[in-house]
């Protein structure tokens, strides 16, 4: 898999020259070179380079440029909901190796270092829980039944995404109105805060679809409050 410019990648801060960044990409599990300047760690003056990153610390980056060998990261343009994603899916591959390793041992880094030639630890291992003969062409069929075995009794952690929104209006029967519109929402769990302002969550397997479920609903909601002559606003 090939790095390419819009890209979310992993790196760890290897040092830190001046005003710029060295970082190490975990590019399907083989270190590479990149670099982030001064105006790219966060947006505004940066009085403390060390206040947002600091030598062997794990950040979440997004490739602006990739000239030869160079690649130019940036810190400030990932989102929060970025950052979560990549932090999850390292956290996962990291369980994945350790399954692995508890089935066939010291194996395991040259097993892990054949797969990564091709692909991503996550994306193998979702793809193996669908069809097992993925795994049976690297370890022997016993030891895949195996690792089959310990990822089918896993039980996945759900994703929780949650916002926050106003919803208003003036009309007499307001109350009753509101109480009908969000009665009708079915897929998310909504939680009156104070005067107006609620809360909103939805969950998932993965995040992503976690957080297309909210943004369908939020979107339903936007639209008929309009009809309704609601107020209503995302926080």
């Amino acid at each position: 898999m090939e790095l390419e410019v819009g890209d979310v990648v992993l790196c760890t801060v290897d040092r830190i020259e001046k005003t710029i960044v060295f970082v190490k990409i975990e590019n399907l599990g083989k270190p590479t070179d990149g670099s982030i300047i001064m105006s790219e760690i966060a947006p505004g003056r940066i009085r403390n380079i060390r206040d947002y990153v600091v030598p062997k610390k794990k950040i979440v980056c997004k490739i602006l440029r990739i000239s030869g060998d160079r690649i130019d990261l940036s810190l400030r343009r990932v989102t929060q909901k970025e950052k979560k994603e990549v932090m999850e899916r390292d956290k996962q591959e990291r369980s994945y190796i350790s399954i692995l390793k508890s089935v066939i041992g010291d194996k395991v880094k040259d097993i892990v270092k054949q797969i990564r030639e091709k692909e991503t630890i996550y994306d193998f291992f979702e793809e193996i829980k669908k069809d097992s003969k993925k795994i049976e062409k690297l370890i022997s069929k016993k030891d895949a039944e195996k690792v089959l075995t310990i990822l089918k009794s896993q039980k996945k952690k759900k994703s929780i995404i949650k916002k926050y929104f106003t919803l208003k209006t003036t009309e007499p029967n307001g109350l009753v109105l509101i109480k009908k519109l969000l009665g009708n929402i079915k897929d998310a769990e909504i939680n009156y805060i104070s005067a107006g302002k609620y809360s909103i969550k939805t969950e998932s397997e993965e995040i992503k679809k976690a957080d297309q479920k909210l943004q369908d609903i939020l979107e339903k909601l936007s639209k008929e409050s309009k009809k309704n002559n609601m107020l209503f606003s995302l926080k």
